[in-house]
């Protein structure tokens, strides 16, 4: 289809060139104002990332740390929980020994029946492997603790 106007429109007329620039001074005024704000936000980031990388840099340090002075303790815990029971072990000896002799002169010297002594050195050797078993749970309880604090570690 053809237009009915032969001629194509004019643009409409522009206003005054005074006014045109008087429209333009707040743009730029505001153009300038948020280049200057991007401006403060982009130096923000940039300190923001700084200050993330510097945080993780020290949080893997300090994971590193914890964890060799977590392993550290553990290897002296368990050295010192061996420790306990040789040093356990030894006095349960000592006090067996101590018994036999003990058992020994009396029945030099009479004055004890076989079956009492039976009685009581039963009685000994049961408490003493009660408390064996109650070293040996802790123990147990000690290196899962220390297993359980290893694996939740990252």
């Amino acid at each position: 289809m053809a237009e009915s106007d032969p001629a194509p429109s004019s643009p409409p007329l522009a206003p005054a060139p005074t006014a045109k620039r008087e429209d333009l001074q707040p743009v730029g005024e505001k153009i300038a104002e948020l280049n200057e704000s991007q401006s403060e936000l982009l130096g923000r980031l940039r300190g923001l990332k700084e200050d993330l990388q510097n945080w993780r840099s020290k949080l893997d340090t300090q994971v590193k740390t914890y964890k060799d002075e977590l392993t550290d303790l553990k290897q002296t815990l368990n050295t010192e929980l061996e420790q306990l029971r040789l040093d356990f072990q030894e006095l349960r000896t000592t006090l067996q020994k101590q018994q036999e002799d003990v058992t020994a002169s009396l029945k030099n010297l009479g004055m004890q029946d076989l079956a009492e002594s039976q009685k009581e050195e039963d009685q000994q050797k049961n408490n003493a492997e009660c408390e064996e078993a109650a070293l040996e749970g802790q123990n147990g309880a000690i290196q899962s603790e220390g297993s359980a604090a290893a694996e939740s570690s990252p």
